[in-house]
């Protein structure tokens, strides 16, 4: 059963086609990531859904019961029985954190509300109940707007970025109790994003985003792995666009003779992730270490192939070789095979 159908939805500012044709599910206690660039639309999405701005034309489904239909709202967005939190948490400072939670609830929701089950399903202590907001770290806040958000037991929670005031520490974290808290409650959930890794390790379904439209969705590993289309490829990931000809079922490229999934034949291009780049001593490829870029744990290096071909090669941290240093390489698994761009 789907907690949330959007169908057919537009939004247009202007000549600006902020929505075009968007179709959503999701799934009753599903976490659904909608990635994508800055101005792609998707908080566009989520303002519609929870409400605060109409569509032009489309529909939105809630729990069987239409809130939108031909872009025009049905229901309120008090009665949409969603929870909203947006970027900076926007919790009021003259409250404590307790008083933020139940902002917005009924005297017998007030009485009803478990302030210390809420915080400590977020991993905060229940001691911060009488803090005010500037006595908490940013992802403390943030936490504490989403404990808010749950007091009303939503059955779906609309995230837009509510992360990314956070430093990488702080927002894996933050990320992380929040799905936990999320999933204990058995409510549905869209986190809109632009990080890919956010995206990729806390939503169970991934939907990509680009000029209005939803262009992919699926598990993360299968937008990672197979990637519809050559933006998907490069949005999500990196990875290295190279020609080659097919001839039955295999390619001829820069970086060898391998075997490639799908029918196509010809003349394509191939998208391949860095990871699947080895290092080989027996590769029958030849390459030159043209630079790196170094994360400590791992580095990607950007190697010179044939005609000045770069390629995409992540290998461990401790493993680096030196600028201008030639090397061998082979390609571990399927790449991808998008036709040749014009």
């Amino acid at each position: 059963m789907s907690v949330l159908d959007v169908r057919g939805l537009t939004r247009s500012f202007g000549p600006v086609r902020a929505l075009d044709g968007v179709d959503l599910t999701i799934a009753d206690g599903e976490v659904l990531a909608v990635l994508g660039p800055s101005g792609c639309g998707k908080t566009t999405l989520l303002r519609t859904i929870a409400g605060f701005m109409p569509g032009d034309t489309g529909e939105v489904i809630l729990d069987d019961r239409p809130v939108l239909v031909d872009g025009r709202s049905k229901v309120a967005t008090r009665h949409r029985n969603v929870g909203y939190v947006p970027q900076e948490g926007a919790l009021f400072p003259h409250l404590d954190v307790a008083a933020n939670i139940t902002f917005g609830l009924d005297r017998p929701e007030r009485r009803r509300a478990d302030i210390g089950e809420l915080l400590e399903l977020l991993d905060l202590d229940p001691s911060l109940a009488r803090r005010s907001p500037h006595e908490l770290s940013g992802g403390q806040q943030q936490r504490v707007a989403v404990a808010r958000a749950l007091a009303r037991k939503p059955s779906l929670l609309l995230l837009d970025e509510p992360f990314s005031s956070l430093d990488a520490s702080l927002r894996e974290a933050t990320g992380r109790a929040v799905v936990r808290a999320v999933r204990a409650t058995g409510a549905a959930a869209l986190l809109v994003t632009h990080d890919q890794n956010e995206a990729l390790s806390l939503a169970d379904v991934v939907a990509v985003m680009s000029a209005g439209r939803v262009v992919q969705v699926g598990a993360p590993l299968e937008v990672y792995g197979r990637p519809a289309t050559p933006f998907v490829a490069s949005f999500v990931g990196s990875g290295s666009v190279l020609p080659a000809t097919i001839t039955d079922g295999v390619a001829d490229s820069v970086i060898g003779r391998f075997p490639v999934s799908g029918q196509a034949a010809g003349d394509v291009d191939l998208f391949v992730r860095p990871e699947q780049v080895r290092l080989d001593e027996a590769g029958e490829v030849e390459a030159t270490v043209a630079g790196f870029d170094f994360y400590g744990h791992d580095a990607c290096l950007h190697l010179s192939v044939g005609d000045h071909h770069e390629v995409l090669c992540r290998v461990r941290g401790d493993r680096v070789p030196g600028e201008g240093q030639r090397v061998r390489i082979s390609v571990d698994g399927a790449a991808t095979v998008f036709e040749r761009a014009t």
